[in-house]
């Protein structure tokens, strides 16, 4: 009795054994010569914790963009198409998990079957039984299960999982950009809000040089020349108006649109000098962004499942053990189907099967996994490449837009300087009115310009935050 439960043992111990002998080679992250620092000609420091490690509620604070961002993450379309994404692949990380388990199926049956007089079944039937009819009632329980000998389940499993995750941190890349987009979309908004308000000075600036300009032309000092030229000047800086007011508008609809509501003014208390770029923004190393950047761990994650769908093609190749169990009650009369133990019955069986020819769907499939780990390892490169390409942009941006700022802000202030003499001057007969147009002019296009440096430089940081992975923590 010992040898034969022995020899059962060693029977269904086989499978387990073979079970380690796993397909396919385990992940190894592609190599990925990345650089030290990103950019030693910016300002940022590299050294500590970099920005992306900071909460975007603790990036910005102000509390109308805050509120913003958060309606913006719980209600944008795309992301929450994202989070369904991870929904799916979370029901098929469950499937893959049951793999392990075997299928257990219930099963039925009741049949009446009149067979012929003259046929071997209806004359046994009324030899054996006395009737010409032939009844069977079976219930049986059914059990198969597949011993997972090369792993096949196993890398399907992990290829599920893998899957998952990168469904997950898609979704995290895709909240980088929706935090990164409303933010950018704020300060573009805070600058429309500026550039209107110095249209509107120059307005009145202009209708202030108009006005005196006409009362020369009835005192003769000047032509109709000039007074239309003045005119024409006062149109230039009134068509700004409506324009800007346009595109406010529009800017507050795509707000909108990115938290998933219907089009409605923003109230905002806040202007655009109240925000500053700080002197420096830390970016941590170039390696930071294989860990925190979600789109990157994303593209990580594709390698990965590729590589275990690699070794479940493999093993697809190689003998698979089946086994099989069935057992309920059967009996040929109604009578008796529940007669226990006399209409049990079951059985067991297992089965070796190796494919042989399969018209080259294993081999083509395998060959077919092989080329799709090559392309998510190309990918995986690229989103590396990319990833450190934004960060050292955002930098140069920063960097340089600083420059711009300061030089913009000093041409302003000369020109604004040159506009009260050139008035004065005018007022006294000591210049003509053409200085006094092309002062305005260069005014105003020089502090509309000053604006837009400002939303360039806070867009910049925005750009540097979101790619470094920053926006998808809490």
């Amino acid at each position: 009795m010992n040898m034969k439960l022995n020899k059962y043992i060693y029977v269904l111990s086989i499978p387990l054994v073979l079970s380690a002998c796993k397909m396919g080679k385990d992940y190894v992250r592609p190599q990925t010569a990345l650089p030290e620092q990103f950019n030693t000609r910016a300002t940022a420091a590299a050294s500590g914790p970099g920005i992306a490690n900071i909460a975007y509620k603790d990036f910005f604070t102000e509390p109308t963009l805050k509120q913003l961002i958060d309606s913006a993450v719980l209600r944008n379309f795309d992301l929450q198409f994202a989070i369904k994404n991870i929904e799916r692949a979370k029901q098929n990380l469950k499937m893959a998990n049951a793999g392990f388990l075997p299928e257990v199926n219930l099963q039925v049956n009741a049949s009446s079957t009149r067979a012929s007089d003259n046929s071997m079944n209806g004359m046994s039937a009324a030899m054996f039984t006395g009737k010409k009819h032939i009844e069977d009632y079976n219930a049986n329980l059914g059990l198969s299960w597949e011993a997972d000998i090369w792993g096949k389940i196993a890398r399907r499993k992990e290829a599920a999982l893998d899957t998952y995750l990168q469904t997950a941190a898609a979704a995290r890349a895709v909240q980088t950009q929706v935090v990164a987009n409303v933010a950018q979309g704020f300060f573009n908004l805070l600058m429309l809000d500026a550039q209107l308000e110095i249209a509107k000075h120059n307005v009145v600036l202009n209708d202030s040089t108009l006005f005196v300009i006409r009362l020369q032309k009835e005192a003769g000092q000047v032509n109709i020349l000039a007074v239309q030229q003045a005119e024409a000047q006062q149109l230039s800086a009134a068509l700004l108006v409506p324009q800007l007011e346009q595109l406010i508008t529009i800017q507050e609809n795509a707000l909108r649109t990115l938290a998933g509501a219907f089009p409605s003014k923003i109230e905002r208390k806040v202007s655009l000098g109240a925000f500053s770029v700080a002197e420096h923004l830390s970016t941590g190393i170039p390696a930071d962004i294989l860990s925190i950047r979600p789109d990157v761990k994303a593209a990580e994650l594709n390698v990965m499942a590729a590589n275990a769908q690699i070794g479940a093609a493999q093993a697809s190749m190689y003998p698979s053990l089946n086994i099989t169990a069935s057992g309920g009650i059967n009996a040929f009369k109604a009578s008796n189907w529940f007669s226990i133990p006399g209409s049990l019955f079951g059985t067991v069986a297992g089965g070796l099967t190796q494919p042989i020819f399969q018209r080259r769907q294993l081999k083509t499939q395998f060959e077919m996994a092989k080329i799709d780990k090559d392309k998510s390892v190309i990918e995986f490169k690229r989103s590396i490449i990319n990833a450190v390409t934004e960060v050292t942009d955002a930098l140069v941006k920063l960097d340089k837009l600083k420059k711009q700022r300061e030089l913009q802000e000093s041409r302003v202030q000369t020109l604004q300087q040159a506009i009260k003499n050139a008035d004065m001057l005018f007022k006294n007969g000591m210049a003509n009115y053409l200085e006094v147009i092309t002062a305005q002019s260069n005014v105003l296009q020089s502090e509309l310009s000053l604006m837009d440096i400002q939303r360039q430089q806070l867009s910049a940081m925005v750009d540097l935050y979101r790619s470094l992975g920053g926006g998808w923590n809490y």
